[in-house]
């Protein structure tokens, strides 16, 4: 039963992530057929993760107090309706409010799953676990923008984004006839105290959990917002052909959600060290993804340069995983409102960064020093888990 909620959950990332990148491939056509500029459209696609970041905590909550199945069934009706409900917006201001709504709605996606998986699986499963779920979700990343370019040869893009509205639906109409509620432990536990927040806030373990996964949720938007149209514009290829390659990079970030998280648990396994299996590993592999993806600049040949690039995001994958099992291990019965913070300031991290970039491009129309941002941003993530101490809980759960 635990590898069918896993299962299940893997194809909702999925769903999730095709659903939010329905409007990137696309990008160029909606700033036509709604006369956006490029700051305009950035801000369409920041807003995004501003409602997701905005709704984490009331998210994370939810699951703590109703359990993951009802709360991410609830979200995932919710966020498939409002995708449909693009293909009917004609302003600015229509896909403006209706894509934030959206990213409201997916807010409870990784806190529920991460409750989830933190409930099936034991202490040297859940790496493996979260990598099976980050790697599919990294499948959608792959999936979406191979499944848009192939739609648009056919449809508008307004018939595709209402066609994405179909899936979540029929996922949560499967959940309900196929999964149990999350096993209780064998000896009762009371229940888990109010959370602590003034001690949360001065924990120094989850202010810097919380910092990288700012940076890198920052730098890995990039693939979800601007990668289709940076390698148009730099690299001279058409939509049709950026979105194979926007995949081609995305394949990369699921070999490294499952690598990672199968080298995190055999290495805990083997040595019972933290440091090396969690930290250790996160370290190496931002560090590398910087490398590379500076390496891949100085590369004129398309192919090459896209090796490297996904070269680096599978380090990156490979390195982040380990915020997954870490938060599980570190925050106890309140693991579902933690992650839910830590992965708002992901999130407003994702904000920032395509606003960031479409002005930048709007200013200086350049977009090749893009990679040189990305790179720096993991460089610093990586420095961050170096200072980490992946050992003890966050708070004392008496608070």
């Amino acid at each position: 039963m635990r590898y069918l909620v896993l299962s299940l959950f893997g194809l909702l990332a999925v769903i999730a992530y095709v659903q939010r990148l329905a409007i990137s491939v696309p990008a160029a056509d909606i700033q036509r057929d709604l006369g956006l500029t490029a700051t305009r459209m950035g801000l369409v696609m920041g807003c995004w993760n501003w409602g997701y970041a905005l709704l984490q905590l009331p998210a994370g909550w939810l699951a703590d107090r109703w359990g993951s199945k009802p709360a991410v069934l609830l979200y995932a009706v919710l966020w498939s309706a409002l995708t449909g409900c693009v293909s009917l917006v004609h302003d600015w201001a229509g896909l403006l409010a209706v894509w934030s709504l959206m990213g409201m709605a997916q807010a409870g996606v990784f806190p529920c799953a991460t409750k989830a998986i933190g409930a099936w699986f034991p202490t040297t499963g859940r790496a493996f676990a979260s990598g099976l779920f980050v790697g599919s979700m990294q499948l959608g990343l792959v999936v979406a923008p191979l499944l848009s370019a192939a739609l648009l040869k056919y449809f508008t893009w307004q018939e595709v984004v209402a066609l994405y509205a179909v899936p979540g639906v029929v996922w949560a109409i499967a959940v309900v006839a196929l999964t149990p509620e999350a096993p209780r432990p064998v000896v009762a536990q009371p229940a888990a105290p109010p959370l602590h927040w003034a001690r949360l806030a001065r924990s120094a373990p989850m202010v810097l959990l919380c910092a990288q996964q700012l940076l890198r949720a920052a730098a890995m938007v990039f693939f979800l917002t601007w990668f289709p149209k940076y390698l148009q514009i730099t690299r001279g290829v058409t939509e049709q052909e950026s979105g194979p390659l926007t995949a081609q990079a995305a394949v990369g970030t699921v070999l490294g959600a499952l690598v990672g998280g199968s080298v995190s648990d055999v290495l805990l396994r083997v040595t019972g060290r933290r440091r090396l299996s969690r930290q250790g590993v996160a370290v190496a592999g931002l560090a590398c993804c910087a490398g590379l993806t500076v390496a891949s600049f100085f590369v004129a040949n398309t192919e090459a340069a896209m090796l490297l690039i996904s070269a680096g995001v599978f380090c990156g994958t490979l390195g982040g995983l380990s915020t997954y099992p870490v938060t599980m291990e570190l925050a106890g019965r309140h693991v579902a409102t933690v992650f839910s913070v830590i992965n708002m300031c992901g999130n407003l991290g994702a904000f920032l960064f395509p606003i960031a970039v479409g002005w930048f491009v709007g200013v200086t129309g350049q977009w090749d020093l893009a990679l040189f941002l990305f790179a720096g941003i993991f460089v610093v993530a990586a420095a961050l888990w170096a200072l980490l101490n992946p050992h003890g809980p966050l708070f004392e759960e008496g608070g």
